[in-house]
């Protein structure tokens, strides 16, 4: 079939919203019909060069659908079902999936890294040649066929347009909370970054009953937006040593510090923010290729630095958690939606985030 689609061919370059081929799902695989798609922060990092991915291809990671066809073998939907999709297929066979880590996945993370779906090939192409699929998703289309593997169902009512950011922002920034630090009630908290992942981390750390919740950023209508997801105190770095006034909030630093931009400096202040036997932890996706250096003298304090993929997430289970939590009116998802687009305006979105002017802008294709 034919679909329209956002083609990333080389970075710097815009994206070209195209038709192009799309082959029907083979055994395993779902046709899904894409309601929503969000513009997130590593996409943009594609389009800057600062993180490698094969080329020509359709971005797009955080979406959420109806499906429309099922291939030979598939159980788990039927037609009509509304699903969020996950950029991290969990094969269920390996051994992070057994012991209870699929977002550690050895075969779905092979297909995100390579680009093409479960079995080294493409659904996508133009004129003959193939064209990649970013994460298994490729979301900044129509129509996009993924592994049923993929694929989390929701309850029929809840919004698509909300449900598409619970695909990458929502779970990762929550579940770096929830998954990987498992924050306990009366922790204090400090967040370097309030885009749309690190807004979730603050809004993570409220669910879970932080005391302190320090949100750190060089633009105040970020911090601001940071108060309404919860946090109790705000830093603009640009004017504030962000370490020395955290310290100064919280006596002797924050039992957990999250750095959520990407940037060895950040992750260097967050490690320097987390108290004797705090943890800091590395959500941000940094440029390939950075480093970063610690002082070795700080691990005689029993300080704890980790990295946290896809917030730790059990897909299946966390999503329709998630959802019910939206649902209870827990979960703050319209506040993050700061811009709609069609797909032919994808660029104008990808401009404001370099801005800093928006925490999340869905795409409706």
């Amino acid at each position: 079939m034919r679909i329209r689609a956002a083609v990333f061919r080389r970075p710097h370059e815009p994206l070209s919203v195209e038709e192009v081929d799309l082959a029907p799902p083979k055994a395993g695989e779902v046709l899904v019909k894409i309601a929503a798609c969000g513009v997130c922060h590593s996409d943009l990092h594609f389009l800057e060069g600062r993180v490698p991915i094969a080329s020509p291809a359709v971005l797009g990671h955080e979406a959420a659908g109806v499906v429309e066809q099922v291939g030979e073998g598939v159980s788990y939907v039927a037609p009509g079902d509304h699903v969020v999709i996950s950029f991290v297929p969990a094969c269920g066979q390996c051994h992070y999936c057994l012991v209870g880590r699929p977002n550690l996945c050895t075969l779905g993370n092979r297909a995100t890294a390579t680009g093409t779906l479960l079995d080294g090939t493409t659904r996508l192409s133009q004129g003959g040649q193939p064209i990649y699929h970013e994460a298994c998703v490729a979301g900044f289309a129509t129509y996009a066929v993924v592994p049923e593997i993929s694929l989390a169902k929701i309850r029929p009512d809840m919004p698509l347009d909300r449900a598409a950011l619970l695909g990458c922002g929502v779970m990762t920034g929550v579940g770096a909370v929830f998954n990987t630090a498992k924050v306990p009630p009366g922790s204090d908290v400090a967040v370097i970054g309030c885009g749309g992942v690190g807004l979730n981390v603050v809004q993570g750390a409220a669910l879970a009953g932080a005391a302190r919740i320090i949100a750190i950023d060089i633009l105040d209508h970020k911090l601001e937006l940071a108060k309404e997801f919860g946090a109790t105190h705000v830093v603009n770095a640009s004017r504030e040593d962000p370490v020395a006034m955290v310290r100064r909030i919280s006596p002797g630093g924050v039992d957990y510090a999250f750095e959520v931009i990407g940037h060895p400096e950040t992750m260097r202040q967050a490690f320097d923010m987390a108290r004797r036997g705090g943890m800091a932890i590395v959500v941000g996706l940094a440029p390939a290729g950075s480093q970063v250096s610690l002082p070795t003298g700080a691990f005689m304090m029993e300080k704890t630095i980790t990295g946290s993929a896809y917030g730790g997430t059990r897909f299946r289970v966390d999503i329709p958690r998630l959802v019910e939590l939206y649902m209870t009116g827990r979960l703050k998802l319209d506040q993050l939606i700061s811009r709609v687009y069609p797909l032919d305006h994808i660029n104008e979105a990808f401009d404001a985030l370099r801005r800093g002017e928006v925490a999340r802008s869905i795409i409706i294709p």
